[in-house]
């Protein structure tokens, strides 16, 4: 069985200021749907601000509030005051794929443990309420079988269940290539199923029947 994956990402880089004692704080809010995607982005977010006193970061690429692929790093403010408490934020945000650099300008006065986790979860926070969201939909591809008779009821499903046709030949019956959303998968094979009287098939581009 095929499951859902859709959730909130973030639609482009954003950032966002603070000012704790003296102390600047900037946060920049990132896309990262890899591990890979985070740590570039990390890098470039720390040779943009190379001057600052401290570059600290968390990311979780995936689905929200999942920790399979999560990172954190205190860039030499005291342990667990920096990466810890922005990782959290992140996780409790209810968005995917997001990585945050917090940049901090020292402004001479000492924050403390405490002063510091808050500066740097509530940098990630007042970043997170004003960032721009976009939809991460995962996609199945899936190859479709009908019949020329069936065409205009399954044309309908496509538009119903989101379905985009990426490919199609017309030969002696009708052929689609199709990317569809995960969370519609169970659906759209009993409504297909049902339209064409049992008479489509569907398969994923390894032949694998569905």
């Amino acid at each position: 069985m095929i499951s859902s994956a859709r959730y909130p990402v973030p639609a482009a880089v954003h950032r966002a200021e603070l000012d704790v004692r003296r102390s600047r704080f900037i946060t920049t809010l990132a896309p990262a749907p890899t591990v890979d995607d985070a740590t570039a982005f990390i890098r470039a977010v720390s040779a943009e601000f190379a001057d600052a006193t401290h570059n600290c970061w968390a990311y979780v690429a995936g689905p929200p509030g999942t920790t399979a692929q999560v990172g954190m790093s205190d860039d030499g403010e005291p342990h667990g005051t920096a990466g810890r408490p922005m990782l959290t934020v992140l996780l409790h945000s209810g968005v995917g794929d997001i990585a945050a650099v917090v940049t901090r300008y020292f402004g001479g006065v000492k924050l403390g443990t405490g002063g510091l986790a808050r500066a740097y979860g509530g940098g990630v926070q007042d970043a997170l309420a004003t960032m721009p969201r976009a939809e991460r939909v995962e996609l199945v591809a899936l190859a479709l079988v009908v019949a020329y008779g069936d065409i205009g009821a399954v044309q309908q499903l496509l538009a119903t269940y989101e379905a985009e046709i990426v490919g199609q030949e017309y030969v002696t019956d009708v052929r689609y290539a199709l990317h569809l959303p995960v969370g519609h998968f169970d659906a759209f094979r009993g409504a297909v199923l049902d339209a064409t009287r049992g008479q489509a098939q569907l398969t994923t581009p390894d032949d694998e029947p569905l």
